[in-house]
């Protein structure tokens, strides 16, 4: 098994370099993420010290684009397609698997679906050559410093710790994404009374207004932003002369509060992990599919009033 090549390279390497890429990766994003949040942050799917999309792109990258290791600027152009695909295909199967986005580029210019955008495929070039001129000579270094019968135990070890890790983490990230799932479907009952009612034209307004609320939510101050945006949908229906509908949008806001509220509190530690993390996973694909749905709705409608 462990002289079994895929690629020229034997399957005692690729797990081998994995973990190694899976370890360097997850120190760069929780350190990065830790400096830029001002506070420590795993970012890790499982609670260990691993990254494992980081270790199974740049394995596949490294497979892939070995034949154009010589030529920097191929190398960069096929660092650029090849690692965008990937993260477009891990975006739409983590989404499909747990109902939610764990990542969202909507804010950035020239972004597709929230999935992707430039300037990561960008960086994603220049991260290729560093990869090639300097992770893997370091990697390589540091895998063969351990004898291989030494390293299969190593290996057999970490999947062994990885698995028990990874079974708990995935069964937390779909109850999680089921409880999300549900919150989605409140908001968008929400939204299509708004529109119905004419308090918001339309489920991207909606997005939009409740957007700057929904972004400092916490287990200690989710009742609190959901008052606040309840007073100002409050204003929202005084300026529309719309003041018959306040007592019915009262009661439909309290519901979906008290649904945050109980949300928030109840989440186990993994599920809030997670939130911390990936602050997107409360909105990304979320909204984006609310939005979606809208403009699919109208749509509809503006079919159905031609014929």
């Amino acid at each position: 098994m462990w002289e079994f090549e895929i690629l020229g390279v034997s399957f005692y390497h690729i797990a081998a370099w994995l973990y190694a890429y899976s370890f360097l990766g997850w120190a760069w994003e929780s350190g990065f993420v830790s400096v830029r949040q001002k506070k420590l942050v795993n970012r890790g799917f499982v609670t260990g010290p691993l990254c494992t999309i980081y270790g199974v792109g740049a394995v596949s990258v490294y497979l892939i684009l070995k034949p154009l290791a010589d030529n920097w600027v191929l190398l960069y152009f096929g660092g650029v397609l090849t690692a965008t695909a990937l993260e477009y295909i891990t975006a739409v199967i983590m989404e499909k698997l747990f109902h939610t986005g764990w990542w969202d580029y909507s804010e950035k210019k020239f972004n597709f679906q929230g999935r992707i955008c430039l300037g990561s495929s960008i960086a994603w070039g220049f991260f290729t050559i560093i990869m090639f001129t300097v992770l893997q000579p370091f990697v390589e270094l540091v895998v063969d410093l351990v004898s291989e019968e030494a390293g299969h135990i190593v290996i057999i070890c970490i999947t062994v710790l990885y698995a028990v890790d990874f079974t708990f983490s995935m069964m937390a990230a779909l109850q999680l994404g089921k409880k999300l799932e549900q919150m989605e479907h409140s908001m968008a009952e929400l939204a299509e009374y708004f529109q119905k009612t004419k308090i918001y034209i339309s489920a991207e307004e909606f997005i939009e207004k409740l957007e700057p609320y929904r972004r400092s939510f916490n287990r200690e101050n989710v009742k609190e932003k959901m008052e606040q945006y309840q007073e100002a949908v409050m204003k929202q229906l005084e300026k529309l002369d719309l003041a018959e509908y306040k007592e019915t949008v009262a009661a439909k806001m309290k519901q979906v509060s008290e649904k945050y509220r109980l949300f928030a509190v109840k989440e186990g530690w993994n599920s809030r992990r997670f939130l911390r993390s990936y602050p997107n996973l409360s909105k990304a694909s979320r909204l984006r599919r609310l939005s979606e749905k809208s403009a699919n709705k109208r749509e509809d409608d503006g079919k159905e009033e031609k014929h």
